[in-house]
């Protein structure tokens, strides 16, 4: 007979005997993280914005495992059919198409569907198009000529008429109810880039589409790069077939040129084309940013080849008039996109039109923190509009009267939604109700009207609801998490704290450190440095911790994430920037000093200290094992820069100026430098289709430890791109190897 549950609680209660089941159930596993669904957190599905936001779209599946599209009222938040998978089913078939990405037409009688995708480097921007006519009931492919999956960012024209397109590097408009194709340009190659952009544009600019209809429907605008004399890397895939097989990839390195770009105009009845007359050597400048701001006016975007001198100009194509209306400049670097926990990493980088379109919105921190200022289009004069001693982290979008914006004055771990009068008049006001303590983001409707609302914790996954502005009133709760917060009930959790520690030369550090659930401070612990250190990413936030670091403390570590100066975090613009030419120099010391104080506590074993870190994070960690041996005595690095005049030329001149007139800073702050000085257990990781931080890092750094006779660990990834996902259970044995190494050197 089997004893009721309360009195086998009690009798567990009282003993203090704990059954050895509850205690698994209790613990993770690397198997119970990258292997099972367990733990699976749910996703909001991405939305549109219909009827100016009082209403949006998204992709549901049916119970058939179909795709049709849902509208919901922002007002309600109630439910209706948009799109059925019956309607999206092509004629001769049995399943409708898989929607992978949509856009509505101008007037939203229209609508086209992506589907049938494949990856370009990054993310799946080519595949098929078919466009649905809410009129008529048709569905139709557009891009039949073309071979299948092959058409890149098709767009309505406004006049609803017309598709616009880039296949093979060249740039089509196609009049999707009678089937005709217009080639607009003729001269695309592998070389000569038409309406999209290189790797490096993508990768460092966030550039993929490169054109954009005119209001009028008359005219294209669109980039055109010449990669020809970019020098070609080559990646192996040596699985794949009997005889290896060559990957190229055109990728121009620091110091090397990047390809020759410029702007025109093409006539989509004509076809002619005029060329921009943007100033200067188009090799050794880049045009990040180009919109149409009425009929007749673009807004065109160049930087100099340092990237210290942002100029902004106009153009009317009817009378070819160019002028420059806006320069800025910086003695280290300007931003155009912000790296932000509160902001997205892609996208173009048009700016927000205002007052009518007279105006533009840029953030710009030449009085020492980042602002938000209002650009008269005609004069280039400016208005602040967030004064105050602190940093905007990123502008979402504006309302009637208002520009709504993420910042966080007070704590630089967290991010709230503010706004701000467009007049530059009126107190800045905080939205985010103080309940939602942590990080928030938004994705405001066009109206201003409302917000899909994401809000995060150290102690909680992501939830998400839809909210009405400026009132921050929830509407309705879209995603719980529910699932996954109650399987974390089950589990032993950390106990996770923020702190600040000061350096030996004064430095401030902001910290996070993750402790076991039953830290006793009387017990040394072996501690384990997350790491990244670089201006594209912010460790110590008040973010979920997630699943890996739970696990580790569940391990007995301590975890510490810490942001030394250069990072992106919210604490001045002399914080971000003091680390122009010095990376990995200045950041690799600030981590250094910041972990000596740490390691001070008396509950932190220092012969037990690690370091682990991918990417910018895994030439951190490689710097602090060769620079710093006396602290650190075990060190992961995955994908990690080992030489800087490896890594792509955007981002390494960005942060550390030309190699012809500074050599010596890329070579002190590259990790292979000071390889000589390893004494501690080092494990390096590199998938070898890494297109974005070579395989070629790897190498080079193990010939330098060969070297100097320095022992240590290897694992390279067949194949696996810079995220090391690909391929089953590629992440289960990536974390498992991981473990592995820490739990050896650290028993």
């Amino acid at each position: 007979m089997k004893r009721p549950f309360f009195l086998l609680a009690l009798f567990y209660f009282v003993t203090g005997v704990v059954p050895a089941q509850h205690v698994e159930d209790s613990l993770l596993t690397i198997d119970r993280i990258y292997n099972s669904a367990e733990f699976r957190s749910e996703n909001q599905r991405p939305i549109f914005w219909i009827e100016e936001g009082d209403a949006f779209v998204t992709i549901e599946s049916t119970k058939e495992g179909e795709d049709q599209l849902i509208k919901y009222s922002s007002k309600n938040n109630k439910k209706s059919l948009y799109l059925s998978a019956a309607e999206i089913t092509p004629e001769g078939e049995t399943t409708g198409l898989k929607i992978e990405d949509f856009r509505l037409s101008p007037d939203e009688s229209k609508l086209l569907i992506f589907t049938n995708t494949s990856r370009v480097w990054r993310s799946n921007t080519k595949g098929d198009y078919w466009v649905y006519d809410f009129e008529t009931g048709r569905l139709q492919q557009i891009g039949k000529p073309f071979s299948s999956s092959s058409l890149m960012f098709a767009k309505f024209s406004n006049d609803n008429a017309f598709v616009a397109y880039v296949q093979d590097f060249n740039i089509y408009k196609e009049n999707f109810s009678t089937g005709e194709v217009t080639q607009l340009t003729a001269d695309g190659t592998g070389d000569i880039i038409n309406g999209t952009f290189d790797w490096v544009y993508e990768e460092e600019f966030g550039m993929r589409d490169g054109f954009t209809w005119s209001p009028d429907a008359e005219e294209i605008a669109f980039w055109q790069l010449d990669a020809s004399e970019i020098g070609t890397f080559y990646m192996i895939n040596n699985t794949d077939s009997t005889y290896a097989k060559l990957i190229p990839l055109q990728y121009p390195k620091a110091g090397e040129n990047p390809s020759s770009a410029k702007v025109g105009v093409v006539n989509v009845n004509s076809r002619e084309i005029t060329w921009i007359p943007v100033p200067g050597d188009a090799v050794q400048h880049y045009l990040p940013g180009m919109q149409w701001v009425n009929d007749d006016l673009l807004l065109i975007q160049q930087l100099n080849r340092k990237q210290n001198e942002l100029n902004i100009y106009t153009y009317k194509p009817s009378s070819k008039t160019f002028k420059k209306i806006y320069t800025e400049n910086e003695e280290t670097w300007v931003d155009l996109r912000y790296p932000d926990i509160s902001s997205k990493q892609w996208g173009n980088n048009d700016f927000l039109l205002t007052d009518k379109n007279l105006a533009f919105l840029r953030m710009t921190e030449n009085d020492g923190w980042r602002h938000i200022y209002k650009v008269n289009i005609e004069d280039g004069s400016k208005t602040l509009l967030t004064p105050g001693e602190y940093d905007v982290a990123t502008y979402y979008a504006l309302s009637e009267k208002a520009i709504y914006f993420s910042a966080s004055p007070d704590n630089p771990a967290q991010r709230y939604l503010y706004s701000a009068s467009l007049n530059g008049k009126g107190k800045v006001q905080r939205l985010t109700p103080e309940y939602f303590d942590g990080v928030n983001t938004y994705n405001i409707s066009p109206n201003g009207k409302y917000a899909i609302h994401t809000h995060t914790n150290v102690d909680k996954p992501h939830t998400v609801e839809l909210i009405s502005l400026p009132q921050h009133k929830t509407i309705s709760k879209l995603l719980k998490n529910k699932k996954l917060k109650n399987k974390l009930k089950t589990l032993q959790l950390p106990v996770v704290e923020f702190f600040q520690i000061t350096t030996s030369e004064g430095v401030e550090v902001e910290g996070r450190m993750t402790k076991p659930a039953d830290f006793d401070p009387s017990k040394k612990y072996p501690v384990i440095f997350h790491v990244y250190g670089e201006p594209w990413g912010q460790m110590a936030t008040d973010t979920w911790i997630g699943l890996y670091d739970i696990f580790l403390a569940q391990q007995g570590f301590i975890i510490i994430n810490m942001d030394n100066r250069g990072t992106p975090s919210l604490k001045g613009s002399d914080w971000r920037k003091s680390i122009y030419r010095k990376v990995g120099v200045l950041n690799t010391r600030d981590q250094a000093l910041a972990a000596k104080e740490v390691l001070k506590w008396g509950f932190i074993d220092n012969k037990k200290v690690s370091v682990w870190g991918w990417s910018g994070g895994g030439s951190m960690t490689l710097n602090l094992m060769f620079r710093y041996p006396e602290i650190y005595n075990t060190g992961i690095a995955v994908a990690a820069v080992a030489n800087q005049l490896f890594y792509d030329n955007i981002y390494q001149e960005r942060y550390m100026g030309l190699p012809e007139e500074n050599l010596q800073d890329f070579v002190e702050g590259s990790p292979a430098t000071y390889a000589k000085n390893l004494e501690g257990n080092l494990l390096i990781i590199h998938g070898t289709g890494d297109d974005n931080v070579h395989y070629q890092n790897m190498e080079y750094l193990v010939n330098e430890l060969i070297r100097h006779n320095k022992q240590f660990q290897m694992m390279s990834y067949p194949n696996r791109s810079h995220g090391i996902y690909e391929g089953k259970n590629t992440q289960r044995h990536l974390y498992a190897l991981m473990t592995s190494f820490l739990l050896e050197y650290n028993k």
